[in-house]
């Protein structure tokens, strides 16, 4: 890989590692539909002029079905989830709950019709990664914090099957109309509510920055730099990134808002990363053509991002 793609995969494994962070700060100060609203319209104001200059909007209609199932699964409920379970968890630990999605989405790909066999070898990295999501989530289940726990877990099931419906469904949509439109309609739909729960004063300078942060960064340019990954190394090796988000999210979340790093955080850690490198590595004399369960095994994170016409859709990780 060229420095340039280096480079851009530096960017990656930090702008989609630290989302959780911005979200944890910003439930501080504003409500959850704010959150969302506001992430979403920065997002949408800074993607949709590009969008309109490509006069490939228009295309979007005739898929409008999967895609507002897309939009539902990627964005509008998983951000609020995620967002609500962010006031009760750390920041790290949601980060690691999501680095699931690969293994989830090995398994509603072979669920849904993936014609994908899943090896001994598969089989076991997911048993491996689901008991690091066992043992991770354990003493917060048992300290009464099962609605926030499953509120992530909502949300990495969300990012695992928004995917599938991509390549299925909206492998011929272009990757930045697809993603300007379904940030604006999670514009519209939390706006109502974004209203009704207006912060009565301006909220703290850190909570306007991790507005900011969270819409302008972790959206918008996350989505320019990926795009920009994908050109230069192709979807393989950019995907990689998606393996080191989770350690960036406890990082930050550890360094910067002092939360806990445990011998459970790095147990479990390892644990699910090594059943996510084993349930979605390739197999052996066979070709990697099967789309759904290729994408299934791309975790990626914080915007719905195609790169168009490949059937390569990452899901949102924060």
């Amino acid at each position: 890989m060229s420095r340039r793609g280096w480079a851009l995969f530096a960017i990656m494994c930090v702008v989609w590692g630290i989302p959780y962070l911005f979200i944890k700060v910003a439930d501080g100060g504003v409500s959850v539909p704010m959150i969302v609203f506001t992430r979403s319209a920065l997002g949408a104001a800074i993607l949709l002029p590009a969008a309109l200059r490509s006069g490939q909007l228009a295309a979007l209609r005739r898929h409008w079905r999967p895609l507002l199932a897309f939009a539902a699964l990627e964005i509008i409920v998983p951000w609020g989830l995620l967002s609500s379970a962010e006031q009760r968890l750390p920041s790290s630990l949601a980060g690691l709950l999501i680095a699931a999605v690969p293994i989830i989405g090995v398994v509603i790909a072979r669920l849904t019709g993936g014609s994908e066999r899943l090896s001994l070898r598969r089989w076991g990295g997911l048993v491996v990664g689901l008991a690091g999501v066992a043992v991770l989530a354990a003493p917060d289940l048992s300290g009464g914090s099962a609605w926030p726990i499953a509120e992530v877990l909502l949300v990495a099931l969300g990012y695992a099957s928004a995917p599938l419906i991509a390549a299925r469904k909206l492998a011929d949509v272009p990757a930045l109309p697809m993603t300007a439109a379904c940030l604006s309609l999670a514009t519209l739909i939390y706006a109502p509510a974004a209203a009704l729960t207006w912060p009565h004063k301006l909220p703290s300078g850190q909570v306007l920055a991790s507005l900011a942060a969270l819409g302008v960064i972790c959206t918008a340019f996350a989505f320019i730099v990926f795009l920009g990954l994908i050109k230069e190394a192709g979807t393989s090796r950019a995907m990689v990134f998606t393996y080191v988000n989770p350690a960036v999210a406890v990082a930050a979340g550890v360094a910067v808002l002092g939360e806990p790093l445990t011998a459970t955080i790095a147990v479990s850690f390892a644990l699910i990363l090594a059943g996510c490198l084993l349930a979605t590595g390739s197999q052996r004399r066979r070709p990697a053509t099967d789309g759904p369960a290729a994408v299934a095994a791309s975790p990626a994170p914080a915007a719905p991002a195609a790169s168009g016409g490949t059937g390569q859709v990452p899901a949102g990780q924060s």
